[in-house]
């Protein structure tokens, strides 16, 4: 495999040099700015052999780098060995950025390329603004991975389905009038949507073309007067079609997005520069206005109605009804060494696909024993898998695709025996994550100004994680998704009733343990207060925390109510899904933290 990776940036650099480039770049994205892409746009993947969903590609005629964040350092330093492709650590102080990299390598009058298909405006444009500084050219019109990928996989064909009302809350025609509404505001008389999130939500629409991610590749555009819907034939079923006819959305092929926008009769059009990429945003008809601004239907989106809000609480029960089988399951059997990272995978798939309205996994399990744990997006293959043992601990992070509801849970378990160190640390993560949940503040707060609850636990012990605390979850969509999140990274979006975000604080360790505890929370009212409004964190995910890890005398009285009021809640919603031995244990799992047996 090195050595196929080594051919394939030699390929990559006598491309580059026949077009007169003196350096390429690679993201990972796909035209729609997603973060999971079809097999067919995995380009960064397939020339570096680089597995992680984040990271970029930068290759010149004697160098070649992968820039990608801190959840995948480990990772990506074990895949590069031996290819030729050195790591460079992304939002280090010590690390260039690409730019940096590009003016400091290549010589004034250089000219870098890019496919302007799938980068965003927004990076394009800023790309091109650092490179100007040094009078390097950026070239956006030259796809060389279309030449020396063969057997490059086809762009998805799989057919669109139907997301019926009962789960969706609301339908068609009242999702297009609430975006008109919202063009109105900004005075704008059209919107291209780019984002598969934003285009299945808007039409009640769902597919499979993306891995974990019930999306379709289609672009949507809306005009004051007109649905139009961008999107290969062969993707229409019957239903679908007369659906569509019916809701008065006319239909073009995916390709011929560009030659519209060119010829587009409206006077204004809203773009995201951050969604839409630089392709079609050059492509748009010069005579109308371009409206720089955020897609209004993420935020549309992000606040979920009462219907979606019910589904989820159901969702979350029947997953949590399949954790504890499989709880109970892997205490059973750890002790018998024929365990590992990819047989628990398996078994915890079997549990949840036997709940009711189950239609896959939200996203790769991440299953790490011991010092696996430790890399932030760790997934098993054939050659890492590791046996599970009667101790230490296991991180297992994992989620599931329901009709009604999208899940996301990260316990970690103890399997045995656990040093002092992995107590405390377990304990300090447990501590952020109970600060975050019991958080009240004021409407108009962002989640950059509750993130330290998270951390501070670990700041005092100087220690810290590089990802983010919190970010919001699609209903029977993609499991991540904005606009909101909780980071140390400011993002103007306040937290507003009816949205749903993680809570994963966590530490990693190199070389010995991590530890991360996941739930999901919905944005709630909690009462009227000095100024306006106060809302709360309601955590609707429902599966015990293991205890064995916990050093209790770190606890503060609070922190314990919260823990013993949180599983005595488990009990009370999972148990009536249960058989009277899983009960049993259950009960046990979520007894009140001073009660020892």
């Amino acid at each position: 495999m090195k050595q196929l990776i080594k051919d394939r940036i030699s390929a990559l650099r006598q491309l580059i040099q026949r077009e007169g480039l003196h350096a390429f770049i690679i993201p990972s994205n796909d035209p729609h700015a997603s973060e999971y892409v079809a097999e067919h746009w995995q380009s960064r993947k397939w020339i570096s052999g680089f597995t992680g969903s984040a990271g970029t590609i930068v290759a010149t005629h004697d160098k070649a780098g992968l820039w990608t964040d801190s959840r995948y350092f480990l990772q990506a330093a074990d895949q590069l060995a031996g290819t030729g492709i050195d790591l460079y650590k992304d939002m280090l102080p010590e690390t260039p950025s690409i730019a940096t990299f590009l003016k400091d390598e290549l010589p004034e009058g250089s000219t870098v390329g890019i496919d302007g298909k799938v980068f965003t405006t927004s990076e394009a444009e800023k790309l091109e603004k650092e490179l100007n500084q040094k009078q390097i050219i950026l070239r956006t019109d030259f796809d060389p991975i279309k030449e020396i990928w063969t057997d490059r996989p086809q762009i998805p064909q799989d057919p669109a389905f139907i997301y019926k009302l009962e789960y969706a809350g609301k339908s068609l025609s009242e999702k297009i009038a609430d975006i008109r509404s919202e063009l109105t505001r900004q005075s704008s008389d059209s919107i291209l949507l780019t984002a598969l999130d934003e285009i299945a939500w808007t039409l009640n629409l769902r597919g499979k073309d993306v891995k974990c991610n019930p999306v379709v590749v289609s672009y949507l555009l809306i005009t004051m007067k007109e649905v139009v819907y961008f999107i290969a034939p062969e993707k229409l079923t019957p239903e679908v079609q007369e659906y569509l006819i019916t809701q008065d959305v006319r239909i073009h092929n995916y390709e011929d997005i560009a030659f519209y926008l060119s010829s587009l009769p409206v006077s204004s059009i809203l773009l995201s520069p951050e969604k839409t990429n630089y392709y079609l945003w050059k492509a748009v008809n010069t005579a109308a206005q371009i409206i720089r601004e955020s897609s209004p239907v993420a935020l549309l989106k992000a606040i979920r109605n009462k219907q979606e809000i019910a589904g989820l609480h159901q969702a979350m029960k029947k997953d949590g009804a399949a954790l504890v089988k499989f709880l109970i399951w892997l205490e059973k059997n750890v002790s018998s060494g024929e365990e590992t990272e990819l047989s628990i995978d398996r078994k915890l798939h079997q549990f949840r696909a036997e709940q009711p309205l189950y239609r896959g996994e939200s996203f790769d399990t991440i299953a790490g024993y011991k010092e696996h744990g430790a890399i932030v997006h760790y997934s098993a293959t054939p050659e890492s898998d590791m046996p599970l043992q009667s101790k230490g601990f296991l991180l297992l992070d994992s989620g599931a695709q329901y009709l009604d509801g999208t899940t996301d849970i990260t316990r970690t378990i103890a399997l045995g025996e656990l040093t002092e160190e992995e107590k405390t640390d377990y304990t300090l993560v447990l501590k952020g994550h109970i600060a975050l949940a019991m958080a009240k503040f004021p409407a108009g707060t962002r989640g950059v100004q509750l993130d330290v609850l998270a951390r501070m636990p670990m700041w005092r012990e100087g220690m810290n994680y590089l990802h983010g605390t919190g970010h919001g979850i699609g209903h029977f969509l993609n499991v991540h998704e904005g606009p909101q999140s909780i980071r140390m990274n400011e993002n103007p979006v306040t937290l507003q009733p009816g949205m749903v975000i993680s809570n994963e604080p966590g530490v990693y360790k190199a070389g010995s343990h991590g530890i991360r505890t996941e739930n999901i929370m919905l944005v709630v009212d909690e009462k009227e207060g000095m100024f306006g409004p106060y809302y709360a964190f309601e955590t609707i995910t429902l599966c015990p925390i293991c205890r064995e890890g916990i050093r209790k005398e770190l606890l503060s009285k609070e922190e314990i109510e919260w823990l013993d009021n949180y599983h005595e809640r488990v009990y009370t919603e999972l148990s009536p899904l249960l058989g009277t031995e899983e009960k049993e244990w259950l009960k046990k799992a979520t007894r009140k933290l001073e009660t020892k047996n």
